[in-house]
């Protein structure tokens, strides 16, 4: 089961809006027979890759799964009935499917006489597919907040420069984030002051995330602007009342999305943002923007994993990681628990996920190498 989480994880962000999931066929001795992952959206299954892999040797084995095996019929057949027909004898899977329309295969398998257990690394393989997990039990897309900061939680100097305050390792593993999210989000302040690219370089990537900037006033991003260089696909979300002349220059580096603004204090409503991407079939959102956005996530609980690079500086002015989040008092502090702390080059990257029932996912990122 270990491996076949390891397999599901090569297919973060190329398989939305499906599940990463892994698979491995052991023959009727207990021995490796095939193994597959699910490495496309409309592509085969990991079930049904693994089947290939091991053709005759299936027939009287097990098969080890992340997720439950689909009982449905979308852009590609069951799963379910892929197990039965290869003859596999017993099933164990790790995260039942929560997904109304495909779930159902456990008992379909059963019913075949085909022995199934379930459970098996449950955490660990929900953890690899938190993004899609998010989506389908709340209906948005699942949110991890990425920040780089000194030791005293400065994200940049009194003067504003930022440039660099993490070594070349953690920017490099960033790259790795990037191309494991379906896209990548700053506001207008990261906009205006950074003119970024968002894009992933040095990474092999299977398909490039979208780049999104939310300009509510549509004047931060501006023509000629590198996220409107044609590298990745780009979403400009904006005020629903602003000119259309403002949007209109935009065009055709990028697309528009129109959405309210929020209901108290600056900016857009969180929750029509995560919708609009949910829509574009974004699973997996990586938040690179500033204090003031990453402060609206969080005071919005949109917030499902935090990883924090930090450096060993200090610099004792200078804006903080979290602006306002709606917290006044230490009773209602956003209490994290770390799920992953690692050292990268001279940094080191901490991974934790709220405590709170309402992010049952738990999630930690993806393991990177000490030394990059």
């Amino acid at each position: 089961m270990r491996r076949a989480i390891e397999l599901a994880a090569r297919g973060l962000g190329a398989t939305s809006p499906n599940p990463v999931v892994g698979c491995v066929v052991l023959d009727a001795a207990g021995r490796p027979a095939g193994e597959g992952w699910h490495q496309r959206a409309g592509g085969p299954h990991a079930e049904v890759h693994a089947l290939a892999a091991a053709g005759a040797a299936a027939r009287g084995g097990t098969a080890l799964v992340t997720l439950e095996p689909c009982d449905h019929t979308g852009r590609t057949g069951p799963c379910t009935r892929a197990l039965i027909d290869a003859g596999v004898a017993r099933v164990v899977y790790a995260v039942a499917d929560p997904n109304g329309e495909a779930a159902g295969g456990a008992e379909t398998l059963r019913a075949a006489g085909v022995e199934v257990e379930e459970g098996l690394l449950a955490t660990e393989a929900a953890a690899v597919n938190a993004p899609w997990l998010t989506s389908v039990r709340h209906g948005r897309p699942h949110v991890r907040w990425k920040y780089a900061a000194t030791l005293d939680g400065r994200v940049a100097a009194a003067d504003g420069s930022s440039r660099w305050i993490t070594s070349s390792a953690a920017r490099a593993d960033v790259h790795r984030l990037r191309a494991a999210s379906d896209a990548v989000l700053v506001g207008s302040g990261t906009a205006r002051a950074d003119d970024p690219h968002l894009a992933v370089r040095g990474v092999p990537a299977p398909r490039p995330p979208l780049r999104v900037v939310t300009d509510t006033e549509a004047v931060a991003v501006r023509p000629g602007a590198r996220v409107l260089d044609g590298a990745a696909p780009t979403l400009i979300a904006v005020a629903d009342d602003v000119p259309a002349a403002r949007t209109d220059r935009l065009r055709p580096g990028a697309d528009v999305v129109r959405l309210p603004r929020a209901a108290a204090g600056r900016g857009l409503d969180i929750g029509a943002l995560l919708a609009a991407l949910y829509a574009r079939d974004v699973r997996s959102v990586l938040l690179e923007g500033g204090p003031g956005l990453a402060g609206a996530f969080v005071a919005a609980g949109a917030v499902d994993e935090v990883v924090g690079y930090l450096a060993p500086a200090l610099l004792g002015a200078g804006p903080h990681a979290l602006a306002d989040a709606g917290i006044s008092t230490v009773a209602e502090t956003l209490r994290l628990r770390v799920t992953d702390l690692v050292r990268i080059g001279p940094d080191v990257r901490i991974t934790a996920v709220p405590e709170s029932p309402g992010h049952p996912e738990a999630s930690h990122a993806p393991q990177a190498p000490e030394e990059l």
